[in-house]
């Protein structure tokens, strides 16, 4: 697992308006804690509803590799989830560019500008 990539994770059971399901999420935390195997995994999760009106907190990413439909990483709901709600991956890697967007986006999103 690298940051960078999507994989599928649990993330069930949501509370109040979570988001929940089994779904993509893009992994956001340093390699070198990855490499550490530190029980939690800080991600983003995808939606495959895509909202261009959200297009200052959120990056759209095409259909590739094993991701089978555009989705959007949705920067304002990180999650840390344990290691064991991660299922199959990795389903594709960001680019630098979408990185570079996705962390726009959550700067954005936490007053980092």
């Amino acid at each position: 697992m690298r940051r960078g990539e999507v994989w599928v994770a649990n993330l069930n059971p949501p509370r109040g308006r979570e988001i929940g399901k089994i779904r993509p999420v893009l992994v956001m935390q340093s390699d070198e804690l990855n490499a550490a195997t530190t029980p939690m995994v800080v991600c983003l999760p995808l939606t495959s509803q895509v909202y261009p009106g959200f297009r200052r907190w959120r990056v759209t990413l095409p259909a590739r590799d094993r991701l089978l439909k555009p989705c959007q990483v949705i920067t304002d709901q990180p999650r840390t989830i344990d290691r064991e709600r991660f299922g199959e991956g990795p389903l594709t890697a960001l680019t630098d560019e979408e990185m570079a967007e996705v962390e726009r986006g959550l700067r954005a999103v936490l007053g980092m500008w």
